[in-house]
C-alpha cells in the first residue's frame, strides 16, 4: 500500500517537477531493499510512469519531432553509460556515494523555482540554439539518470534553458519524454541483469503510470511548494537513515 502511494505520488511529481525518484527510492530503503536493488527497482517501475507523463505532454511537443529523436540518442547512450557505472562499481561505492547524490538532488529541487525563472528569462533575451553542446549535455545527463535518476529532469529543463528558445511548458515536455527514454532504456537493462524486486516494480508501475496522468492532467494545479516540500523531507529522512546505517 505505502509502495502504491508513494508510485502515485512519484509519477505525478516527474511529470510536473522531476525527482520522483527522492520520493520512492528512500522509502524502499526504509522498507529494507538494498539501495541498489531499491534503485534498479525504482528505474523500471517508475518507466511507465515517466511515459504516460510523456503522452500527457503530447500538445506541447508538436513540432519538436527532429530535436527529440536527435536528442534520444544521446540519452539512451548516456543511460547505457550510467547502468555500465552501477552494475560495474561494487555496492559499496553507490552506498558512499548515494547520500551525496541525494544531497545534490534536493540543492536542484530547492533551486527549481529559480531554474524556472532564470528560464524564462532567457527566453525574453532570445537564447539560442546549440547543437553539439546540447548533444553533449543531455548525454552526460543521461549517464546520471542512468546511475541514479533523481532531479535528471531539473537538470535538463536548466540545460535546455540555456541553449533552446522555447516556452518553458514546451521544455517541460522535452524533459518528460528524454528522462521516459533514460527511465526506460535503464530499467530495461536493470530487468535483465541487474538485482530487481518483481513485486516492487509491478506496484509501481501501475501507480506511476496514474500518477504520470494526474501530473500532466492536473500536477500544474498542484501548489509546486507543497511538491517540493515533500521531496525534501523525504530525502532528508533519506539521508540520515543512510549514513546512520
Amino acid at each position: 500500500m505505502v509502495i502504491c502511494i508513494v508510485g502515485v505520488w512519484a509519477g505525478t511529481i516527474n511529470t510536473v517537477v522531476g525527482s520522483g525518484t527522492l520520493v520512492t527510492f528512500p522509502v524502499l530503503v526504509a522498507l529494507g531493499y538494498p539501495p541498489v536493488t531499491a534503485t534498479t527497482s525504482n528505474a523500471v517501475g517508475l518507466a511507465p510512469g515517466a511515459i504516460a507523463g510523456s503522452i500527457g505532454y503530447r500538445a506541447e511537443l508538436t513540432g519538436q519531432g527532429r530535436r527529440l529523436v536527435r536528442l534520444a540518442v544521446a540519452s539512451v547512450f548516456g543511460a547505457i553509460g550510467g547502468t555500465i557505472l552501477l552494475l560495474s562499481l561494487p555496492p559499496e561505492a553507490f552506498e558512499t556515494v548515494v547520500p551525496w547524490l541525494i544531497v545534490a538532488a534536493l540543492v536542484l529541487v530547492l533551486l527549481q523555482p529559480r531554474v524556472s525563472a532564470w528560464v524564462l528569462h532567457r527566453q525574453s533575451d532570445g537564447a539560442g540554439y546549440r547543437g553539439p553542446l546540447l548533444f553533449a549535455m543531455v548525454f552526460l545527463i543521461g549517464i546520471y539518470g542512468g546511475y541514479f535518476t533523481a532531479a535528471q529532469g531539473v537538470m535538463l529543463v536548466a540545460v535546455f534553458g540555456m541553449l533552446l528558445h522555447e516556452p518553458l511548458q514546451r521544455l517541460n515536455g522535452m524533459k518528460n519524454v528524454l528522462s521516459a527514454v533514460v527511465n526506460t532504456v535503464a530499467g530495461v537493462i536493470y530487468a535483465f541483469i541487474a538485482p530487481v524486486s518483481w513485486p516492487v516494480i509491478g506496484l509501481l508501475a501501475v501507480s506511476s503510470t496514474l500518477g504520470g496522468l494526474l501530473g500532466a492532467k492536473i500536477g500544474r494545479k498542484l501548489p509546486p511548494a507543497v511538491l517540493r516540500g515533500v521531496i525534501v523531507v523525504v530525502g532528508l529522512v533519506a539521508v540520515v537513515k543512510l549514513v546512520l546505517d
